[in-house]
């Protein structure tokens, strides 16, 4: 690992796409083009493009060639990875935590990164973005718990309420609508991307409620209250 070796003794907190292609087994053409696909997206939330450069490196035949190629520092890094499979991720965020830890061996700083608050740290920051995009189209919903507060109920009691009233039913270890209501615009499903102990990315979804939903719970906890603004 040469090229990261001399950006390390530089002290440059960078690594270039050929760094990250040689660390994570991938050939650097396609890493160049997956960037380019992701660029647009960051620049529209960042306000800066990825900084591209090239080099000259000599050919067997005695002639030279360009090579293109991106310097991302870390945040654009662990951006990039948000595509890659769970073992290139993870050799990508192993190395940084490497070379922060040399960085802070050479200002004479003793510290452990390797904890598990640093994963979990390291991995909020990796999914960061790709979780915000995931959930945007649950933008505006209301959790469940959000619900009973109004109503000063524990979720609990709401969640017994609804299942009782035939609106869920438990299933697989979360609260689901069941068949009748359906497709009736009363809830969104929303991610939740987390990092297991064994390092490797892991989704679930939970129910939040729409408009349409909360105000479908509001009638059948008040149903009287409800008929009584109908009729004036």
């Amino acid at each position: 690992m040469t090229e990261i070796q001399n950006s390390q003794a530089m002290g440059a907190q960078r690594m270039t796409s050929l760094e990250i292609a040689e660390i994570t087994g991938k050939q650097h053409k396609n890493l160049m083009r997956d960037i380019r696909n992701m660029e647009a997206a960051w620049e529209k939330t960042c306000g800066l493009k990825f900084e591209l450069t090239s080099r000259t490196i000599s050919q067997p035949n005695g002639g030279t060639r360009i090579v293109p190629y991106y310097s991302l520092n870390k945040m654009e890094c662990l951006y990039i990875a948000t595509k890659f499979n769970d073992e290139a991720r993870a050799k990508l965020v192993i190395r940084w935590q490497q070379l922060e830890q040399e960085r802070l061996m050479h200002q004479g700083i003793r510290h452990l990164l390797v904890t598990d608050q640093d994963v979990m740290h390291e991995a909020e920051r990796i999914v960061g973005r790709e979780l915000t995009c995931d959930n945007k189209h649950a933008d505006g919903c209301i959790t469940i718990t959000d619900i009973a507060k109004v109503f000063g109920m524990e979720t609990k009691d709401l969640n017994s309420f609804l299942k009782d009233q035939g609106v869920q039913r438990w299933s697989r270890g979360q609260f689901r609508l069941t068949e009748n209501y359906e497709g009736r615009g009363l809830t969104q499903d929303r991610l939740f991307v987390y990092y297991g102990k064994d390092g490797k990315m892991k989704r679930s979804t939970y129910l939040v409620w729409t408009t349409k939903g909360a105000e479908m719970i509001e009638e059948m906890i008040n149903p009287k209250k409800n008929k009584k603004l109908q009729t004036n």
